[in-house]
């Protein structure tokens, strides 16, 4: 068996629930041990200290990594369009703003928006949205080392407003009657929500086990996209303190899932390298051959 350590986050779209619910990669001679972080500034650093093979991760804390030099590629897509902002009922949508942008975020000005990691992906998103229509000293970006903390707040009355993940959009509706102010696609279209990323290590040593990961990465995304129903029954008793109904109305607030790398997942990444440089993630222009290794992708047609 060959061991693979595998960093994952509380993301319950990400196909490691899926993986974890099955016994695909014991069946094909890989021992995976899966590791929870926070967010992906940690697992991150988790790489940074040798104690990952493979990640799940939004591809802005990778690039911010790789340019601080850690040697790790994005070898596999798995979601794009994974951030959404919610608030509570009495703001407005950006819809009913008419998709006016600077409309819709003044109604924000004083506020702090709640989001997970600085440096994660929804952290970028936000920060580059706020700071387009120029309300940087407005509206206060909050982040939470833990997303999961965030309904908790919301709850409490600490908090109006939140970007994140699906998973939060659903748990905020039913935990505190939030709604989506703007929904994934309109946030930032095409976004790498989250990718597969090895270190350069691996992909030199270990490169049959990595095709073989990509390879039930892509079922499992083909599972959740033709069998939705079964797979949210599989996640939902994959982590048992959630049914079945919970992952399916997730799925279906972004369901775009596949392992592949496209064109169009690729441009988007790139705009986050001039937008990174700008917030200081960055120090350098990073380019496509930094942050993409497409040898897998392509040898199984993704």
């Amino acid at each position: 068996m060959m061991e693979l350590r595998i960093g994952h986050l509380s993301t319950m779209y990400h196909t490691s629930f899926i993986l974890m619910g099955t016994n695909w990669l014991e069946k094909a001679g890989i021992k995976p041990e899966w590791k929870l972080f926070g967010g992906g500034p940690a697992i991150i650093r988790a790489f940074e200290n040798h104690e990952l093979d493979i990640g799940y991760i939004g591809l802005p804390p990778a690039m911010i990594g790789i340019d601080h030099g850690l040697r790790i590629k994005c070898i596999a897509g798995g979601h794009v369009e994974g951030t959404v902002m919610i608030a509570t009922p009495e703001f407005m949508t950006l819809e009913e703003c008419k998709n006016d942008r600077t409309l819709f975020l003044k109604q924000f000005k004083g506020y702090s928006i709640a989001c997970p990691p600085g440096g994660s992906i929804h952290d970028v998103i936000i920060r580059n949205y706020i700071k387009e229509e120029g309300l940087e000293t407005d509206i206060y970006v909050l982040n939470y080392d833990w997303a999961d903390m965030i309904p908790e707040a919301i709850a409490d009355g600490e908090i109006k407003v939140a970007v994140g993940t699906p998973s939060l959009a659903i748990v905020a509706k039913g935990y505190c009657d939030t709604k989506i102010v703007i929904p994934p696609e309109k946030l930032w279209p095409d976004n790498p929500s989250y990718g597969i990323v090895t270190t350069s290590e691996m992909i030199e040593n270990s490169p049959d086990t990595l095709l073989k990961f990509i390879e039930f990465h892509e079922n499992a995304c083909e599972f959740i996209r033709q069998n939705t129903e079964e797979a949210s029954r599989l996640v939902a008793g994959t982590i048992g303190i959630i049914d079945a109904d919970f992952v399916n109305d997730m799925y279906k607030v972004s369901p775009k899932y596949s392992a592949g790398i496209s064109e169009k997942y690729i441009s988007s990444t790139m705009r986050f390298v001039d937008v990174l440089n700008e917030l200081g993630y960055i120090s350098k222009k990073l380019g496509e051959k930094d942050i993409f290794n497409l040898r897998f992708v392509e040898e199984l047609r993704l």
